[in-house]
């Protein structure tokens, strides 16, 4: 979905209650994604890029935007990554809209934040996300509801797997209308950043004491075998085509690479221990 931001702009509608809110981005090789973010945020008089060393057109693509405020940090967690952001690039503005690069607003929902958010105080948000497969709109999908918007000074950040989620104290806002998420990198990008992703999560797992029920079924290899289907009709199904498809697969593949580290250490557990009985035999 592309949308006319500049006309916005003219409208009188990004009142001083927006300039309250810096932007900040984290980026990698966002050259296929960073200008339908960035032309979305134009009502922001600042916006914090933090990219950990984009080899691709990401910061000329930035630069471009005369709001851009870049800076540049290797990568080591999106937990650090982001407390460095809110840290140590000059952010003082009492609200922070924390983004990642395939992500963006469409005009209602910077409407609604000036609005609503803005008008009963609250400490933070809550977005539902739209999420799109090559500008194509899913139904649904899997996923969750995230705090992106909030005040500087009542978040505490958690690194939970690969990812990271914002922790409020304070009344949070639910959002009615959606932030979008369209991730237009190659497959190639994709499919690296999905096997990172896999090991972060195996090590999360092999920490949790008390795992979940979807983790359960991801120790047992089932996981693969049930969420196809069930993103397939999430994403909207044969209503919305391949769209649909190529999102269940993409599912599918992360759970893949999940369940083979998985079922790989049981394995070698499982030899380990036939290796020491017959020692010991």
């Amino acid at each position: 979905m592309e949308m006319n931001y500049r006309a916005a702009e003219n409208t009188g509608k990004t009142a001083s209650a927006l300039q309250q809110i810096t932007p900040l981005i984290l980026t990698y090789n966002e050259a296929p994604n960073i200008a339908r973010t960035l032309e979305s945020l134009r009502w922001a008089q600042r916006v914090v890029v933090l990219d950990s060393g984009s080899t691709d057109d990401t910061e000329g693509i930035a630069r471009s935007f005369g709001s851009v405020d870049w800076h540049v940090r290797p990568f080591d967690s999106f937990k650090a990554q982001t407390e460095y952001g809110l840290a140590n690039t000059g952010i003082e503005t009492e609200y922070v809209l924390v983004l990642d690069a395939d992500m963006y607003l469409s005009l209602t929902l910077v409407d609604e934040i000036q609005q609503r958010f803005f008008f009963f105080f609250f400490d933070g948000e809550l977005f539902n996300f739209q999420y799109y497969i090559s500008g194509q709109p899913l139904a649904g999908s899997l996923y969750p509801a995230q705090v992106r918007l909030f005040r500087r000074y009542a978040m505490k950040i958690l690194q939970v797997g690969h990812g990271h989620k914002f922790q409020l104290t304070g009344s949070i806002y639910r959002f009615k209308t959606s932030l979008f998420h369209d991730d237009r990198k190659s497959f190639e990008h994709w499919l690296s950043t999905q096997l990172s992703y896999s090991a972060h999560e195996f090590k999360r797992m092999q920490s949790d004491e008390q795992p979940k029920w979807r983790d359960r079924l991801r120790q047992l290899g089932l996981m693969p075998l049930l969420i196809g289907p069930y993103a397939y009709l999430r994403a909207g199904g044969p209503f919305v085509g391949a769209a649909a498809a190529r999102y269940a697969y993409e599912r599918v593949i992360f759970e893949c690479l999940l369940t083979h580290r998985n079922l790989t250490a049981r394995l070698e557990k499982s030899n380990s221990t036939r290796g020491s009985s017959r020692v010991v035999s």
